[in-house]
C-alpha cells in the first residue's frame, strides 16, 4: 500500500525540481540580458531621438554616443523649449551656455537613458524580481523586454526594452498601481553601430580638457539634475557647491525600502540658503532617494507638502528646528514613510 504513496511523493518532487531548474535557468536568462545591456550602453555607437514622457507632457531630446580608444563621448540636445547641450566625458560634463562649453563638475547621476543599469546587476535581484516578457518592437528594431517586479510595495515596478542584437537599450517605463504607466523614456528614430557622426566630437569638446578642474561660470556639479526636475521645494546647488564635502552628519532614516544603501553623504552649499545642506543619497540600484536636511529660517516657501514630477516624488517637513527634505524615484508613500523617520543619531 505504501508504494502508490511513494510513486506520488516522487512525481511531486520530480515537478518540483523541474519547476524549479525552470525558474532558475530563466533568472539566468534574465540576468544574462541585463549584462549585455549594461555593456552595451558603454560600448555601443549610436544616434537617435527619443521622447520622456511624464504627467501628459512629453519632451523630445536629441543623443549622440560614441566610443573612441581613448573614451566615451556623449551629446546630449534638447529638441523643445530653449535650446540646451550637455556633453559627457570621461566622468565630466560639459554645458552650452551662451554658445560657450562650460564645465559643471564631475557627473553625480551615472543612471540616465539609456545607461540605466548599474554595473554590479546581481544585487538587483534582491530587490526585484527579474523576468523575460516577450518580445516587441521599437522604432523598428526588435527587443527582449524584462520586467522588474519589486519584492515589497515600497518601490516601483519598471520594464525594459533591449535591441536584442546589440543590447542596447531603447525603450524603459516606470509602472505604478495597476501597471500604470508613471514615466516612459523611447527612441522614435535610432541609428546603431556603423554610420554614427563621429567628427562632432573633436569640435565640441576642444578645449573642454584644457581645464579639467575648473567648475566654469556659475553651474555647479549635479546641477543638471536639480535643474530639470522642476519640483517645488527641491534644494538647488549653489554654483559653488561642486561635489560637497564628505561628512558623517550623525542624520539617519530608520524606514528606507530594504537594498538601499548609501552611496554618498555630503555637506554644500545651496542657492538662496544662508548655511550648508546636508545631502544623504541612497540607491538600490535602479531608484536613488535623497535626504537633505538644513536649518529651518521660517522661509515661508518652506511648508509641509508633496510634489511629484513622473516617477520623482518629493515631500518636506519642519521637525525640530530643520527643514527635512526626502526626493526619491519612489511612491509617495515611501518618501512620506522615510520622512517621518529621519532622526539626528549624533555624530
Amino acid at each position: 500500500m505504501r508504494m502508490p504513496a511513494l510513486v506520488g511523493e516522487l512525481l511531486v518532487g520530480g515537478l518540483l525540481l523541474v519547476v524549479t531548474n525552470a525558474y532558475a535557468a530563466e533568472r539566468q536568462s534574465s540576468l544574462d540580458w541585463l549584462k549585455i545591456v549594461t555593456f552595451a550602453a558603454h560600448q555601443t555607437d549610436y544616434s537617435g531621438i527619443f521622447v520622456y514622457q511624464y504627467d501628459n507632457r512629453v519632451e523630445t531630446s536629441r543623443i549622440t554616443h560614441i566610443v573612441e580608444p581613448d573614451s566615451e563621448y556623449e551629446r546630449l540636445e534638447s529638441l523643445d523649449g530653449p535650446k540646451r547641450e550637455i556633453i559627457r566625458h570621461h566622468g565630466q560634463v560639459w554645458c552650452n551656455v551662451n554658445h560657450k562649453m562650460v564645465q559643471v563638475g564631475s557627473q553625480q547621476v551615472s543612471n540616465r537613458f539609456p545607461a540605466l543599469l548599474p554595473e554590479q546587476i546581481s544585487a538587483l535581484s534582491e530587490n526585484y524580481q527579474i523576468k523575460e516578457a516577450g518580445m516587441e518592437r521599437v522604432a523598428g528594431y526588435n527587443t527582449q523586454v524584462i520586467l522588474f517586479q519589486p519584492r515589497d510595495t515600497l518601490r516601483y515596478a519598471r520594464k525594459i526594452w533591449a535591441h536584442t542584437d546589440s543590447g542596447l537599450l531603447l525603450k524603459t517605463a516606470v509602472l505604478g498601481d495597476k501597471n500604470r504607466v508613471v514615466e516612459q523614456y523611447a527612441f522614435t528614430q535610432l541609428q546603431i553601430g556603423a554610420g554614427v557622426d563621429h567628427s562632432w566630437v573633436k569640435q565640441s569638446t576642444a578645449g573642454t580638457n584644457s581645464a579639467p578642474g575648473k567648475p566654469g561660470n556659475g553651474l555647479g556639479a549635479g546641477r543638471e539634475k536639480t535643474a530639470s526636475n522642476g519640483l517645488q521645494g527641491m534644494p538647488e546647488i549653489s554654483e559653488t557647491g561642486k561635489g560637497g564635502t564628505p561628512i558623517n552628519s550623525g542624520w539617519v532614516a530608520d524606514a528606507l525600502p530594504t537594498g538601499f544603501k548609501k552611496t554618498m553623504e555630503v555637506e554644500r552649499p545651496m542657492r538662496g540658503k544662508h548655511a550648508p545642506v546636508t545631502q544623504l543619497v541612497f540607491s538600490d540600484g535602479l531608484s536613488a532617494i535623497s535626504i537633505f536636511i538644513e536649518p529651518f529660517d521660517e522661509d515661508e516657501d518652506d511648508v509641509d507638502g508633496l510634489s511629484s514630477r513622473g516617477a520623482v516624488n518629493l515631500h518636506h517637513k519642519v521637525a525640530d528646528r530643520h527643514l527635512i527634505t526626502v526626493v526619491g524615484e519612489v511612491p509617495p508613500r515611501t518618501v512620506m514613510q522615510i520622512l517621518d523617520s529621519v532622526r539626528y543619531n549624533g555624530k
